[in-house]
């Protein structure tokens, strides 16, 4: 199993590499591919991928990001309104087939994923997005390598304490706390390395790189946790098996979906307070 992972992990990350200096409609349909995916994972899970609500939020998923390249902020915030509506009314029509709890798992569905994933395209289309753009894969990917290392590490030194002991009792408070630092240590070489080319934060881009990776890491341990609760709550293993190795996109992505609207909005307040 091993060398299905790492060819496919090198896959994905050379595939996002790609993408994202790309950039533009490129990285748009790149996000768009992803979140329909992510989202058809999460409604087979409430068994609700096959039926015409499914078939509203997909659709949903295409329009929310033609409107975001297209800069049309009007249609992107009405889609999340029409989308409720729509719902409802399947749920009204279908009634009582369908649980009201499914229509909204539904329904969070496409902000859990579109949207959330959205974050990485609006942090590239910032000023300096090209670079602060890379924080987001530093504080998810990289927090959860330094926090495995760091993790298995204390393990072998003396006796850890369980992040969450009915979630997941492999994780430990102290690899949860190697995983911060460890992206925060990445994000301070990044700042050093790229001050130059980030200006936006002024001379205090070194600082700011730091804290967005901190807030990014902290969030993306969430976000897999999360991933990880709707699994158990529903007895399945991997979301999918769309990617060799990893499982499905949610498997994959589930740290990133938080760790970017963290880092956006993280970069978004220290732009405001040095303002």
């Amino acid at each position: 199993m091993f060398v299905p992972r790492l060819i496919s992990g090198i896959v994905l990350v050379a595939l996002m590499i790609a993408t994202i200096v790309s950039g533009g409609w490129i990285l748009i349909a790149t996000l768009t591919g992803i979140a329909l995916v992510g989202v058809f994972e999460l409604l087979r899970i409430y068994q609700f991928h096959k039926s015409v609500g499914a078939a509203l939020i997909y659709l949903s998923v295409i329009g929310f990001f033609i409107g975001l390249y297209a800069q049309k902020d009007a249609l992107v915030s009405a889609i999340f309104v029409i989308l409720f509506l729509l719902l409802m009314i399947f749920y009204v029509f279908s009634f009582p087939k369908l649980p009201g709890e499914t229509i909204f798992s539904a329904y969070a569905s496409f902000i859990y994923v579109a949207w959330m994933i959205s974050f990485i395209y609006q942090l590239r289309t910032t000023q300096d997005g090209a670079y602060l753009v890379w924080l987001i894969f530093l504080a998810s990917w990289g927090s959860d390598t330094c926090a495995y290392c760091v993790g298995m590490i204390c393990k072998k030194c003396f006796h850890t304490h369980p992040m969450t002991p009915k979630l997941s009792p492999k994780k430990s408070v102290e690899g949860g706390l190697g995983g911060v630092i460890g992206a925060g240590l990445l994000g301070l070489i990044y700042g050093v390395i790229f001050q130059e080319q980030i200006t936006v934060f002024g001379s205090y881009a070194i600082l700011a790189c730091v804290l967005m990776t901190i807030c990014g890491a902290f969030l993306s341990m969430i976000g897999d946790l999360a991933a990880s609760a709707i699994k158990r709550n529903h007895n399945i293993k991997d979301y999918g098996h769309i990617i060799p190795g990893h499982g499905g996109i949610m498997d994959r992505f589930d740290s990133i979906l938080f760790a970017a609207p963290a880092i956006y909005y993280t970069a978004m307040l220290v732009c405001y307070w040095l303002s």
